[in-house]
């Protein structure tokens, strides 16, 4: 067995809790990697909110799932992530979030996630969160801005309740320029 790398292994734990009739987040959906992964996983009697700031990654993804016939169950938002919560129904529980934190790959380097926005979407997944559910995170930090908003994604998971949360950090550290870092988080049981 080869060790995955960061983003392989957020969807062999996505894999793990997501099943067909799933309702899931994809906060950052980039050129629609993720939310092809997660519209297969929930199927057309699941939901994928996805959303994304850069109106060229709302056109690629859409190309994307209409190409491969995955355009059913998943509503695309042309707006941050931290809107999750002003565009989500309120009582709308989710199994999964996903998140890749840096650039749009093959887009404007300039225009990147921050902590500003993350962590309040964050905040709304977890909050949304089922029991077992998971969200991920993949943190790629290596540009300007990246830094600070790794130090600060980490900070947020590193303080929540034990009791409520199991936080892991995965993280190659013998490779050079910045490899990716995942972040997962599980929604522990009552009966934890």
């Amino acid at each position: 067995m080869k060790i995955k790398p960061a983003l392989s292994y957020s969807h062999t734990l996505l894999k793990t809790v997501v099943q067909p009739g799933d309702v899931v987040i994809d906060a950052t959906v980039g050129n629609g990697h993720d939310t092809e992964f997660l519209a297969q996983l929930v199927g057309e009697s699941g939901h994928v909110y996805g959303f994304d700031i850069q109106k060229i990654a709302i056109d690629n993804t859409t190309t994307k799932l209409t190409n491969a016939g995955l355009l059913k169950p998943v509503q695309l938002y042309n707006y941050g992530h931290e809107r999750i919560d002003q565009l989500l129904p309120v009582d709308q529980k989710i199994q999964a979030a996903t998140f890749n934190l840096g650039y749009l790959p093959g887009g404007n380097h300039a225009q990147i996630t921050t902590a500003t926005t993350t962590i309040p979407a964050l905040k709304a997944c977890l909050t949304r969160l089922s029991q077992n559910g998971i969200v991920t995170v993949v943190l790629y930090y290596g540009h300007p801005g990246g830094r600070q908003e790794k130090n600060a994604v980490l900070n947020f998971v590193e303080h929540l309740n034990q009791r409520q949360f199991t936080v892991l950090k995965y993280q190659f550290v013998n490779q050079v320029n910045e490899p990716p870092i995942l972040i997962a988080i599980q929604k522990r049981c009552d009966d934890m």
